[in-house]
């Protein structure tokens, strides 16, 4: 009995010590580094909020102004539209570069070549003045009369010919991330659904695609991200956006610095809010990996 009780306290010693908390030893190259840097950020940022060259009061007046809040519903619906598109297609390519087609392999290798190896802002002004290169497009019997045709001046604005560049450009690089998300899933998947007797169209809808997202979602986050700063570029082919908004009213009040850093603000207030709905998904994709890979417990006769 006695043996007994001095267990009970043992284990209750233990668990009492296990629950202490355990002291961190401080680093004092790390604290001194730490200081540093704060410093410096306080200093930077002290050096913004007293250099009169940025003009602050002129940041305020024009932030909300009409102009600018169009070009910021102009930007957005950009990135939106295009990665929408990009997504679209990247699917349909990621599979064209897995398929055991060679006509479509060789398809979808030369369409990532191509728009991975041209400039964006290259594209864009060749898009642009696309109509001089085919002024109308049309349908028609082969070699026989057509049927109607469109002119691509008033087809293709300069907003839409915007959206497909970014689009159809992010499509190469989007193709590559989904293909190789694809390749990740590991094989035992497939076997599996070909087990439960799966066509593999629906093996591929109902599980490879899902768990291919997962992997795939946090790089898109990125893209997305990068897409919405690289729409800045819209502002060469005289799209309204957000910088195009700023740069005409600093070529009117000559204001530039000022009405740069109300783009830069709105900018990385964006950024700021798609990177912390990218952090969530993450957890929450990290969390249910876990959980799914979580062995089965069976339940004791």
């Amino acid at each position: 009995m006695t043996e007994l009780v001095s267990e009970t306290q043992w284990r209750l010693q233990s668990r009492a010590i296990a629950a202490l908390p355990i002291g961190r030893r401080v680093n004092l190259t790390r604290a001194v580094a730490a200081t540093l840097a704060l410093l410096f950020v306080v200093f930077v940022l002290q050096g913004l909020a007293r250099n009169h060259n940025f003009d602050w009061a002129v940041v305020r007046h024009y932030f909300f102004a009409s102009s600018v809040l169009d070009g910021i519903k102009r930007t957005l619906s950009l990135t939106v539209i295009s990665m929408a598109i990009a997504i679209v297609v990247a699917v349909v390519l990621a599979n064209m570069r897995l398929s055991h087609n060679a006509v479509l392999r060789g398809i979808a290798g030369v369409y990532v070549w191509f728009f991975r190896s041209v400039p964006l802002l290259v594209l864009l002004i060749l898009g642009f003045n696309f109509s001089i290169i085919y002024p109308t497009l049309g349908l028609g019997i082969p070699f026989g009369r057509q049927l109607f045709s469109v002119s691509l001046a008033h087809l293709l604005t300069a907003y839409w010919t915007a959206v497909l560049s970014f689009g159809l450009q992010q499509a190469a690089y989007t193709s590559e991330t989904i293909r190789a998300s694809i390749l990740a899933v590991p094989n035992g998947q497939r076997e599996a659904a070909r087990a439960l007797g799966m066509t593999p169209a629906r093996s591929f809808v109902r599980i490879i695609f899902p768990q291919a997202m997962k992997i795939a979602i946090p790089p898109i986050g990125n893209d997305t991200i990068n897409l919405l700063k690289g729409t800045a570029l819209v502002a060469f082919i005289a799209v309204p956006d957000l910088l195009y908004s700023v740069q005409t009213i600093y070529n009117r009040t000559y204001q530039v610095v000022p009405l740069l850093m109300v783009a830069c603000i709105w900018y990385m207030i964006f950024v700021s809010i798609l990177s912390v709905f990218q952090h969530f998904l993450e957890k929450k994709l990290h969390r249910g990996r876990q959980v799914s890979n979580r062995p089965l417990r069976t339940r004791r006769a």
